[in-house]
C-alpha cells in the first residue's frame, strides 16, 4: 500500500486538504482532523484531577490532543480525546492488577514507604469514542449532544479491502495517554486514522504490557467506505488478554522485551470478548 499522496492523488479522489494549517482532509462529505499538541502542564493536571475527582493520573497526557471525524450533511461528529477515555477508566474502576513482591517494590514512591494499590493503576479504559450531533441553523453550530444509535450485526470489518493498494490520502497517529508505570511496563492509547479514496479506517488502541504479569489489548476499529446514499460505519470493539505465565506455557517468550509491539503479539492473546456494531450515519436525523 502506498504511504503517501500528492496533489494528483487527493484531486482524483475529491479530496482537499483542510485549510488554515490545520492537519487533516475533506472528502466525501467527510471532514477529517488530527490535533497533536504537548502534555498537560501542572495546572491543567490539577484542574483535570479535580474535575475527575482522582489523585493519580497518567505521567503523560496529551489533553488537547484529538481525532476528529464529522460527517457535513448529517451533523454526526465521532471524536477521540483523554479526557473521556480517562474518564472511562474512572467509572469502570477496575481492580489493580496484582504483582509480585519484586515488582510491587518499584511502584513504591520512596524506598521505605509502603504504597497501598487501591486503584486501576493501569489506567485501563473501556473507552471507545465519543459522538455527538452537531447542527448548522444559518450558519451557527450548535452541539446536539445526542448519542447516536449503534446497532450489534454480524457484519466485520472487510480486512481484505483495507490492504487493497490504494493510495493513502492522509495518516496520523495521535497518543492521548502514557504511562511507563514506574519502569515496570507500559499503558499507552493511541487514535490512528488513515484516509484511501474509497474509505476511511481508524484504530483506538489500548496497549497494557506489566512486565512479567499480564498484557492487555482493547482495540476499536471504525471503517466508513465511501459510497452513494448513506453511509454506514462498522465498529469492531475487541477486547485481548493473557498472563505471561500462560503465554509462557503455550511456548512463548516469558521476556518482556519480546514484547514491544502490540500489532505482532495480538494475535497471541486470546479474545475476552468481540463485539461488532454498525452505524447508519444519515438514517439517524
Amino acid at each position: 500500500m502506498e504511504l503517501e499522496a500528492d496533489d494528483t492523488h487527493l484531486k482524483a479522489a475529491g479530496a482537499e486538504l483542510l485549510p488554515d494549517g490545520r492537519r487533516g482532509l475533506r472528502i466525501r462529505g467527510w471532514e477529517i482532523e488530527s490535533r497533536t499538541r504537548s502534555i498537560l502542564n501542572s495546572l491543567q493536571l490539577t484542574q483535570w484531577e479535580q474535575k475527575l475527582q482522582t489523585a493519580h493520573l497518567p505521567e503523560m497526557i496529551f489533553g488537547e490532543s484529538s481525532l476528529v471525524l464529522k460527517h457535513a450533511s448529517s451533523g454526526t461528529k465521532i471524536y477521540f480525546n483523554a479526557f473521556d477515555a480517562l474518564t472511562g477508566w474512572k467509572q469502570e474502576a477496575l481492580p489493580p492488577v496484582e504483582v509480585p513482591a519484586a515488582a510491587k517494590w518499584k511502584f513504591r514512591s520512596q524506598p521505605f514507604q509502603q504504597v497501598i494499590l487501591d486503584y486501576d493503576y493501569t489506567y485501563t479504559t473501556p473507552y471507545c469514542g465519543s459522538e455527538t450531533t452537531e447542527i448548522n441553523p444559518e450558519g451557527g453550530i450548535s452541539e446536539g449532544g445526542s448519542s447516536l444509535y449503534w446497532e450489534d450485526c454480524k457484519e466485520r470489518i472487510d480486512v481484505i479491502a483495507l490492504a487493497s493498494k490504494e493510495p493513502i490520502l492522509y495518516y496520523d497517529e495521535i497518543v492521548l495517554y502514557e504511562d511507563e508505570l514506574a519502569d515496570s511496563g507500559v499503558s499507552l492509547l493511541t487514535a490512528k486514522v488513515r484516509v484511501m479514496p474509497s474509505c476511511w479506517f481508524l484504530l483506538l488502541r489500548f496497549w497494557l504490557r506489566v512486565d512479567g504479569v499480564l498484557m492487555r489489548l482493547r482495540d476499536t476499529r471504525m471503517h466508513c467506505v465511501f459510497e452513494d446514499g448513506e453511509p454506514i460505519i462498522l465498529r469492531e470493539i475487541c477486547w485481548r488478554e493473557a498472563t505471561f505465565q500462560a503465554l509462557s506455557a503455550k511456548g512463548y517468550p516469558y521476556d518482556s522485551a519480546a514484547y514491544n509491539d502490540p500489532s505482532i503479539i495480538s494475535q497471541r492473546l486470546p479474545i475476552i470478548s468481540l463485539r461488532t456494531q454498525k452505524l447508519k450515519v444519515s438514517g439517524n436525523f
